[in-house]
């Protein structure tokens, strides 16, 4: 009886350790702390009117390169031109961390943007970017949905009277969004960047057609029944490459890494 005991407890544990290791994958750095060489850097239009004489200086080496500071190898993303900062793969089901803070350097305002589910060539997402869904990294604004070109997806959402934009709102009708049917922007309820000049940490989780948005710590964002637009019809839209925006300002970033999961974590699902 005592063998059977230990036998069971050892299984016991075996699963569990097995279950764990299932439950977390290594990290795949996709920012190496060295260079951007497995990255794609790709330069489009000018900021405004005002800014193409900026535009037509720059050069991708000088707007997306590695910069020391304090000893640390970091992503600098110099914000006067707008341009992608691109995966050469494409991922799917999957948790992606990024840690960035801004510059001091503003051109227009603090903008840039985690783009996911990216396809296709450079510029039908508003000149510059790859059709993709953007996880919004507008100072304030952080973890915003907008869905750049014919992308769509469904979140629970309000109409705000006061601004006219719709919030995302835990528990409220499931409705679609995109160019064809209620617009491509989806705003967060409360702002949980932190204070500028500090290091902020992005999560997202995606597995299959939903994909989760959080912002240090907090879930601001789920999106639902991701896809495309196509012929009057939604087309499933489950992964693909990775961008960053230069939009404006001066971005660092020290860890972008990548791990694939099975499915998204009940903590984050609200």
């Amino acid at each position: 009886m005592k063998n059977r005991f230990s036998f069971l407890a050892l299984l016991t544990l075996a699963v569990f350790i097995l279950g764990s290791c299932e439950k977390s994958q290594p990290w795949e750095m996709l920012y190496n702390g060295e260079d951007l060489s497995n990255w794609d850097l790709h330069l489009g239009t000018p900021l405004g009117p005002d800014f193409q004489e900026l535009a037509n200086a720059a050069t991708p080496e000088e707007v997306f390169s590695v910069a020391e500071m304090n000893g640390e190898n970091l992503i600098r993303i110099s914000g006067e031109v707008n341009g992608a900062l691109a995966t050469k793969e494409s991922f799917e089901n999957y948790h992606l961390r990024l840690v960035y803070r801004w510059g001091e350097t503003v051109y227009t305002r603090r903008n840039s943007g985690l783009l996911y589910h990216s396809f296709g060539d450079f510029g039908p997402g508003l000149g510059t970017w790859m059709a993709n869904i953007e996880f919004q990294m507008l100072h304030e604004n952080a973890g915003n949905t907008y869905l750049m070109a014919n992308t769509v997806c469904d979140s629970e959402a309000r109409m705000d009277p006061e601004t006219n934009q719709y919030v995302f709102t835990p528990g409220a009708e499931s409705l679609t969004f995109g160019e064809h049917a209620n617009g491509r922007h989806i705003r967060i309820r409360a702002d949980h960047e932190k204070p500028l000049g500090d290091w902020n940490t992005l999560d997202l989780y995606t597995v299959g057609r939903t994909a989760v948005h959080v912002v240090s710590g907090e879930t601001v964002m789920i999106n639902t029944n991701t896809g495309t637009y196509e012929d009057g019809r939604v087309i499933p839209l489950t992964g693909g490459k990775i961008q960053i925006q230069s939009e404006g300002a001066t971005l660092y970033i020290k860890t972008v890494k990548i791990r694939p999961i099975p499915e998204i974590p009940a903590d984050v699902l609200l």
